[in-house]
């Protein structure tokens, strides 16, 4: 058993002297009471039992309060996500690590532009990782795979010229309450194009960081 109190963590032994009288001392007077001898260190055998029933419960209370405290934080501040598939390449690979920041959009709202992690409204026990394009109340329009948001031709040099498509679609205006979500990968991605807005209460959180691979952590 170790003592709480010693930082260096050595046991603790407890030495318990034989109640021998000294050879100066007068021998007490034996009184019979009747009732059997104690049997040896059963005047221990109690305290250690609840000392080790009391540093168990410690432990117990640790380890519960440990729990609580990551549920708390997976819940509302920090969820960590693994990509599979390549929609969002060549920004994020597959398999590649990913922490959410699920507090961000609590305190302020989602920029455009912004990596999120989402549910797939066709099916929410499906998690996807898709960049905003359009909030609500935006006009978007692709002509021959270029972008256009209220007219204005986005910026998208983080597409790599394999990956851009050559589709048309729209215009048409985002609803209220929704975004217009792409994948990067742009000839590879099941986004708006196909299955519609992305509600907004089906955005999980912001893509903080990529801590795997360590080649290629980055912060987003």
């Amino acid at each position: 058993m170790t003592d709480p109190s010693d930082p260096t963590g050595a046991p603790r032994v407890e030495l318990q002297e034989p109640g021998e009288p000294s050879p100066q001392a007068p021998l007490p007077e034996a009184v019979s009471t009747g009732s059997p001898a104690a049997p040896a260190g059963s005047a221990t055998g109690g305290p250690l039992r609840q000392h080790v029933a009391d540093e168990l419960t410690a432990w117990l209370k640790t380890l519960a309060s440990a729990a609580l405290y990551a549920t708390l934080i997976v819940t509302f501040v920090f969820q960590v996500a693994r990509v599979e598939g390549r929609s969002m390449a060549p920004t994020l690979e597959d398999q590649d690590r990913l922490i959410i920041n699920k507090f961000a959009y609590r305190i302020d709202e989602p920029h455009l532009g912004d990596i999120v992690m989402m549910y797939y409204p066709n099916d929410p026990s499906k998690s996807f990782v898709k960049r905003l394009i359009a909030g609500e109340g935006d006009q978007v329009r692709i002509v021959a795979g270029k972008v256009y948001r209220n007219g204005v031709l986005l910026d998208d040099s983080f597409v790599r010229p394999d990956y851009r498509s050559h589709d048309d679609w729209g215009p048409q205006v985002v609803p209220e309450g929704y975004y217009f979500v792409m994948g990067d990968h742009r000839n590879n991605s099941s986004d708006s194009r196909i299955w519609g807005y992305l509600p907004k209460k089906y955005v999980v959180g912001k893509v903080q960081v990529r801590w795997w691979p360590p080649r290629h952590v980055r912060l987003f």
